[in-house]
């Protein structure tokens, strides 16, 4: 089967800043339409990754593609970019930010009625959840071909993390493709393909039910959770915590309930199927058992 055209393509790239590799040989793809998230705990490749698609960084190994061909300025404008950082100037009003931003991709500026109350204010007195809407509506003013967001629902709350959710599904759904990376877990649900990363691979790639596969967990139930915790993570299990139930990855029972009785804790155990954290962990821990 013909390989399909590619908004954003990495091919084993690497990067490396001195001795330290903060990407290693990892290769993925972004097409028309989806929405891929891009999954790993804080250090684990994302942004230096992105930035790499985006041209910002050299790589030091393979190559990457941007709308067919090598990231220019060019390119870069049929782009919709949302760093971490969020990109605005917070000096200027929101209105000005808008400006800015539709005269560098030669588009109009519009402020939409939910960011009317705010047009006037300085971006550094606005929260940042306000912060956050201003710097999708600049991203998405000139009607990109590929929209990158970068960590975008940090630090905001459930109500605004799902409007910004919402955003990014009717882009996808218009044929935008999109890349998100987020250290958040359960927003993989709202992804149609992930790409994990640990420790600068890429470690699983495909949908969540693929990567999470026949992984199970033993969910610990008891009076004293801490101490269960302790016990487990004591004994070398891949243990965490899903309210104050204590979840042990992979869990053989019999192992478990050992640790536990040797502790003097009575615990109701009981198989669940493991979320997509719980499965980062289990691949987090063998790729640093590799080493």
């Amino acid at each position: 089967m013909a390989e399909r055209a590619a908004l954003l393509r990495a091919r084993s790239v690497t990067r490396c800043f001195g001795a330290f590799v903060a990407v290693d040989d990892v290769s993925m793809h972004v097409e028309a339409g989806e929405v891929v998230g891009l999954l790993g705990a804080n250090g684990a490749g994302k942004t230096t990754l992105i930035r790499m698609l985006l041209g910002l960084i050299p790589t030091s190994g393979g190559d990457v593609e941007m709308l067919g061909g090598t990231p220019d300025r060019r390119r870069r404008k049929r782009l919709g970019y949302v760093p971490q950082g969020l990109g605005l100037y917070p000096e200027l009003t929101a209105r000005e930010n808008l400006a800015f931003s539709a005269q560098a991709y030669g588009s109009s500026p519009h402020l939409p009625s939910t960011l009317a109350p705010y047009a006037d204010r300085l971006v550094r007195e606005l929260s940042l959840g306000v912060q956050r809407e201003l710097a999708f509506v600049a991203a998405l003013a000139h009607s990109p071909e590929v929209l990158v967001l970068d960590e975008p629902t940090s630090g905001v709350d459930a109500l605004a993390r799902a409007a910004l959710w919402d955003t990014v599904r009717a882009q996808a759904d218009a044929g935008v493709g999109v890349l998100v990376t987020t250290h958040y877990m359960r927003e993989a649900a709202q992804c149609d393909r992930l790409l994990l990363m640990s420790r600068a691979r890429l470690v699983a790639a495909g949908q969540e039910s693929d990567i999470i596969g026949s992984t199970t967990a033993l969910a610990v139930r008891t009076e004293d959770w801490a101490a269960a915790f302790a016990a487990l993570d004591g004994a070398g299990m891949p243990v965490m915590l899903s309210g104050r139930d204590v979840r042990v990855v992979d869990g053989d029972l019999v192992a478990v309930s050992r640790v536990l009785a040797a502790a003097g804790l009575v615990a109701d155990l009981r198989a669940v199927p493991a979320t997509i954290e719980e499965r980062m962990l289990v691949l987090a821990r063998s790729g640093s058992e590799g080493e």
